[in-house]
């Protein structure tokens, strides 16, 4: 038994370790951070909680279904790959093009508190949760770590299956953690340095789209 729970333990760090990286929680919540401009403490706490439980829903369905969806519509993780990279630099280049918001407590009065959650709320899937947050890299590292299951119903592919679900509820707190506070962080660095940290966000924003677009170019054509 105690050997048991070493190897589920192991697993379970394996999961955290390999996910982490390409959800990248405190890189997101920077690049996202624009979106949630203007929105109350509880409404930008809905969201976050939306886009947490967003996150949850496509790791869980990429984990035992992921797959067979793929393989049904003929679509291969390379082209996934291109398609989320082409999407976030799309959304980079919005951030970068667009000009400074002017904090004013006259706009903000003018204009009810629902109008800022309405303009997101049609977001928070696309594209917070997919791609930026849970793109083709976590697709691609939850497809990896399922394949190393053991055949359907063993203690093995329990254990495993087990392991890589708790280790994506860790990844979804720390998603739902630093989504939720990086607005503080950002607010002690002032207007201007709140303007470079979203600046410099896109710019990254961008380069990752750029990045994930080139990885899928390069297994298409075997480069």
């Amino acid at each position: 038994m105690p050997d048991f729970y070493e190897s589920f333990t192991h697993l379970v760090f394996i999961g955290i370790i390999a996910l982490f990286p390409v959800v990248n929680p405190v890189g997101s919540a920077f690049m996202i951070s624009p979106y949630f401009e203007n929105l109350t403490s509880g409404e930008k706490r809905k969201a976050v909680g939306q886009i947490t439980f967003y996150s949850f829903l496509i790791c869980t369905v990429s984990l035992f279904v992921g797959q067979w969806i793929l393989r049904l519509f003929g679509i291969s993780i390379p082209v996934v790959q291109l398609a989320g990279g082409i999407v976030i630099c799309k959304m980079g280049w919005e951030f970068l093009s667009s000009e400074p918001k002017k904090k004013s407590s006259e706009g903000l009065d003018d204009e009810p508190n629902i109008s800022a959650y309405s303009h997101i709320v049609n977001k928070l899937f696309y594209p917070i949760t997919f791609p930026a947050t849970t793109g083709a890299g976590t697709i691609s590292v939850l497809f990896t770590l399922s394949a190393h299951s053991a055949a359907f119903g063993s203690t093995e592919y329990y254990m495993n299956t087990g392991a890589i679900l708790i280790s994506i509820v860790v990844i979804c707190m720390m998603i739902y953690f630093f989504y939720l506070n990086t607005k503080t962080i950002i607010h002690y660095l002032g207007t201007n340095g709140e303007n470079i940290v979203n600046r410099i966000s896109a710019f990254l924003i961008f380069c990752v789209g750029l990045q994930i677009g080139l990885t899928g170019l390069k297994t298409i054509f075997k480069l």
